[in-house]
């Protein structure tokens, strides 16, 4: 005979309804704890979900109320491409954003290190230079950067935008300073022992070590040109040949104001790449701020 253990009837019953209780107090308190992250991003996702649903939406329908697509229009993303230079403006957005960024950690980094670690006089003063011009709005110099551009023959052309990022930005060389203060100086000193010349620790010992603060550089660079839309209008608007994605959007949207499904197709379509690449980068780049420092 086979002994049958008899669980008393109930028990089984209680103990799962003790486990979903447990469950539900720690979904709660999870909830609780994390209130002001998950108002924060429900404020940055419904934006973006509510142009995506206005985007696949009919043009009959974006002009009504309703949130929800009755018919999903996915022909709309292509119809933003025969309605616009679409291409045309995503190669000039890649240019400018590309080179810009390229251009501006080639020339920031060797001024804050020269900033954070060779001693010479007038460096402090030089470091509140650097921080004055942050202060300083870019409507002030537009007039006569115009004026010295269109003697250049520049002007209609993104070089405006692009030829000044190769003498440093303020931002980068301050950001990538505060990040060279707290690298340990005995690792630069070491190398100046074995023969290394200054430009030599520079590239093969200080730029290996602060990569996550290039990451976060290059981001914060990548993402104000890509999403430059004063610069453009000002120096690029008189040429279409030369638009970008922000301000061919601009354009867009005051052909197609009546047509919201198209607008917010074009919108979405400027607004993915940026998205995936901080997606795919976010991890390098809140290393690098977070390790980026405000140091003496």
């Amino acid at each position: 005979m086979t002994a049958v253990s008899v669980r008393p009837r109930g028990l089984g019953s209680s103990h799962v309804a003790a486990r979903r209780r447990r469950s539900r107090k720690e979904m709660l308190s999870w909830v609780a704890q994390n209130a002001v992250a998950i108002a924060a991003a429900i404020a940055f996702v419904l934006p973006l979900v509510f142009v995506f649903l206005t985007a696949v939406m009919t043009d009959q329908q974006a002009l009504t109320s309703t949130l929800w697509p009755r018919e999903w229009q996915w022909s709309n993303f292509v119809e933003v491409f025969r309605e616009a230079p679409m291409l045309r403006w995503l190669v000039n957005s890649v240019f400018y954003a590309v080179l810009a960024t390229a251009f501006t950690l080639m020339s920031s980094v060797p001024v804050a290190y020269a900033l954070a670690r060779l001693r010479f006089r007038g460096r402090r003063v030089l470091l509140l230079a650097v921080i004055a011009t942050m202060m300083l709005p870019p409507q002030v110099t537009v007039v006569p950067l115009y004026i010295i551009w269109a003697r250049f023959h520049l002007t209609g052309t993104l070089w405006p935008l692009i030829i000044p990022t190769l003498f440093g930005d303020a931002f980068s060389i301050f950001l990538l300073r505060q990040f060279l203060i707290g690298i340990p100086a005995e690792y630069a000193d070491a190398a100046r022992v074995d023969g290394c010349s200054e430009f030599g620790v520079l590239t093969r010992v200080i730029v290996p070590m602060i990569k996550p603060a290039l990451a976060a550089v290059g981001l914060f660079q990548f993402f104000y040109a890509w999403n430059d839309y004063y610069g453009p209008f000002v120096f690029a608007s008189q040429n279409p040949s030369s638009w970008t994605l922000s301000l061919g959007l601009a354009s867009f949207r005051g052909l197609h104001h009546v047509q919201w499904n198209l607008t917010m197709a074009a919108t979405l379509l400027v607004t993915a790449p940026v998205l995936v690449l901080f997606l795919f980068a976010q991890r390098a780049f809140i290393q690098g701020v977070t390790f980026t420092g405000v140091k003496g």
